[in-house]
């Protein structure tokens, strides 16, 4: 069985990082010199997938046009002697297929999840969230160890996880490993946003899935959660409760996950990625060091 079919949800408003995001998709906020949605591209196709169905939204008509090839920009490069240029065009070139649609309401990330099952049908696939970034510079190879696991396995759900503070679990969907939880594991449980108290653990849903079509019944059964909305992770834990096998792949050490979901998270991606420039870290590093230490001392 193979997997080549990637969803990335890039439908939410991003209300977090307003007003940067008021006239412009979250997913299309630089960090270091590309937008966020085009190192999750970039990761997907070193990966292996060559299909990518977008869930959009209203405003996110920019994400359609970076992805289209600019005849025209090409033209003026050439005509105005910036051929060195189009080498920062090659992702338009990837061997990958384009498709859209539209998650009409808003209704969190299982609903928009459940807005591809037209399109996906019953093909296993790939989720990725357009605003988390796997890796410096999208360096991960999670996904296709995902992908291999579920093969293999004969899960119908495989969730990449990543240790976070104890007092982080709040705001994620934490894991409950069914026995030791090695490199790869089964999941015994999946709990989304829950207190301190009632964690089981420190594992957190780090932005990458790869599903069985049998996800699409249990979101089309999961009533809405935490505020109102359709989760994800109550849809994972349904096929849990069924019987069906669910997979945890934690991230490797170099595997940091940058989730641009508000301003902090957002500055703290920008200057990592901005200081492993291999043409300006030297200069960013001496300038920031001077702007820390105005005395130099």
């Amino acid at each position: 069985m193979s997997v080549d079919l990637a969803v990335v949800p890039v439908a939410g408003r991003g209300t977090r990082l307003l007003p940067l995001t008021k006239s412009q998709p979250k997913e299309m906020l630089p960090v270091g010199r590309k937008p966020v949605v085009q190192y999750v591209v970039e990761e997907l196709s070193r990966c292996g997938l060559s299909r990518l169905l977008f869930v959009t939204g209203p405003g996110k008509t920019a994400i359609e046009n970076h992805f289209d090839i600019d005849a025209e920009l090409i033209a003026n490069l050439r005509e105005t002697g910036k051929e060195e240029l189009l080498a920062e065009l090659a992702f338009e070139r990837e061997d990958i297929e384009y498709f859209y649609t539209r998650q009409r309401r808003q209704l969190g990330l299982g609903h928009a999840v459940l807005c591809s099952r037209a399109v996906v049908g019953n093909q296993p696939f790939v989720v990725a969230l357009g605003d988390s970034i796997i890796g410096l510079n999208a360096a991960s190879r999670v996904v296709a160890l995902m992908i291999e696991q579920f093969c293999t396995s004969g899960a119908d759900a495989v969730v990449a996880l990543e240790e976070v503070p104890p007092s982080e679990v709040v705001h994620y969907g934490i894991a409950q490993p069914k026995g030791a939880a090695g490199e790869v594991f089964e999941l015994a449980d999946l709990i989304e946003k829950p207190s301190a108290e009632e964690a089981p653990g420190n594992l957190a849903v780090a932005a990458r899935y790869v599903f069985s079509s049998a996800i699409f019944d249990c979101l089309a059964a999961t009533r809405p959660g935490k505020g109102g909305e359709i989760q994800l992770t109550d849809a994972i834990r349904m096929l849990i409760e069924q019987g069906r096998r669910v997979l945890g792949v934690r991230l490797g050490s170099n595997e940091k996950r940058f989730d641009i979901g508000n301003f902090e998270s957002y500055f703290l991606a920008f200057a990592e990625f901005a200081l492993a420039d291999p043409h300006l870290s030297g200069t960013l590093r001496r300038k920031l060091a001077a702007m820390l230490d105005p005395t130099g001392g």
